[in-house]
């Protein structure tokens, strides 16, 4: 399978005001085209770091990163990114906030009927068309977050990141967001790398489960490939076999063969 996405033993060091801080050491991770991969592990793992490489935020202490046959040493509007935090701009309505990012990519060759049309596509397909005039102020954590996917998608990129988009909504919210983005992938037939510390939501939305030892120092331990047809519907997989495998074996990847040391468990 041709790889759209190349980590190639990549290394990621930090020099802190404590001194040198190896976060990540010989990451090597292929990603086919319209792939779902999800990234897991405990905190401190790298799994937002590995994440920041991808996205052009971070360059490498070693090794190299390669997107579409391009290395990646920068952002690029071909790799949108969506993080817990939705960072819309307060001052501006929801359909100003996702316009600006559609004027950054296409605004040197659209006219702007053109620039207006492709925002409220974006939001009308995470289902936010109706609060276009309204200011985030004005809409739940969960419409914020809808909008600030409909920002990455406008974008129309050619992958999308997530750093653990839902992890700050209550469960049924977060739930119905996980159910929402497995139908925008359906039909954009994006790649998108997430990272969560979610195990049910990474079975459910995954195609791949990449499972991060412990940092620091980490690196890929295993990599479970979820064999679920999709569409997928989180009523009919909660007594599927498949399903309860995968989860089954990620829950003893983290807990029992990379479980926290006692002095490193958290409540």
């Amino acid at each position: 399978m041709t790889q759209f996405i190349e980590v190639q033993n990549a290394e990621m060091v930090f020099h802190t005001k404590k001194g040198r801080f190896h976060a990540l050491r010989e990451i090597n991770l292929g990603i086919a085209k319209g792939e779902f991969i999800a990234l897991i592990g405990h905190s401190g793992c790298g799994k937002s770091t590995l994440l920041n490489l991808i996205a052009g935020l971070l360059v490498p202490t070693s090794g190299a990163l390669i997107c579409d046959n391009k290395e990646i040493n920068a952002p690029g509007p071909e790799r949108a990114v969506v993080f817990q935090n939705h960072s819309l701009l307060p001052w501006l309505t929801c359909f100003e906030n996702v316009y600006l990012a559609v004027e950054r990519v296409f605004g040197a060759n659209e006219p702007s009927a053109k620039l207006k049309e492709r925002t409220q596509a974006a939001l009308e397909l995470v289902n936010m068309g109706h609060a276009s005039a309204k200011r985030p102020h004005e809409i739940s954590g969960g419409m914020k977050q809808r909008v600030g996917i409909a920002r990455a998608l406008a974008m129309e990129p050619k992958v999308l990141l997530m750093d653990e988009p839902f992890g700050a909504l209550d469960a049924l919210t977060r739930a119905h967001l996980q159910d929402e983005l497995l139908k925008i992938v359906a039909r954009t037939q994006s790649t998108v790398v997430m990272v969560t510390h979610d195990v049910d939501e990474a079975v459910l939305l995954s195609d791949r489960i990449v499972m991060m030892t412990n940092g620091p120092a980490a690196t890929i331990g295993e990599i479970l490939k979820v064999d679920l047809p999709r569409p997928r519907n989180r009523v009919e997989l909660a007594e599927d076999t498949t399903y309860v495998h995968c989860r089954k074996e990620v829950l003893d990847f983290l807990y029992t063969r990379h479980g926290l040391s006692a002095d490193r468990k958290v409540a």
